[in-house]
């Protein structure tokens, strides 16, 4: 799977995240302080990671800002993108199954390498729901993007 992973800054976090998803086996695509010469700014470089999902150059996107909030909001003005803020790996099972989420959001601050395994394993784990409410949902965000 290939997987944008945009972060304002050069944690350790956003470095560990990087090396997890490779471990994993994905195509890794950096952003923002996670590649040189990139514009480092939180709502820069989460648009860029969220627009590589809306145009189907990657399948899915981590983004990263010290709250975590700033990169969800960024991520989630790009039409076509429903990105999660997610600090366990409940929410993150979840925002896959129910909201059909396609980018995860992650805080930097509280996003521990234990709790970073946690999360991502729920979220790969996971699929979207066929629950036809959950689908009705998803499909009215659509309609509010129009």
């Amino acid at each position: 799977m290939r997987i944008s992973v945009s972060s304002d800054m050069d944690e350790p976090v956003a470095r560990l995240l990087l090396a997890e998803l490779e471990r994993r086996g994905h195509e890794v695509v950096p952003h923002g302080a996670l590649r040189e010469g990139d514009d480092p700014r939180w709502a820069v470089c989460s648009e860029a990671a969220a627009r590589e999902v809306a145009d189907g150059t990657a399948d899915q996107a981590v983004v990263c800002c010290w709250t975590g909030t700033g990169a969800s909001i960024a991520a989630n003005k790009v039409r076509g993108v429903r990105a999660a803020l997610c600090a366990d790996g409940y929410t993150a099972d979840g925002a896959r199954r129910w909201n059909d989420a396609n980018v995860l959001a992650l805080s930097l601050r509280l996003t521990s390498g234990p709790l970073l395994t946690e999360i991502l394993d729920a979220w790969f784990a996971a699929k979207a729901g066929q629950d036809a409410e959950d689908r009705a949902n998803v499909a009215h965000l659509g309609r509010i993007e129009s």
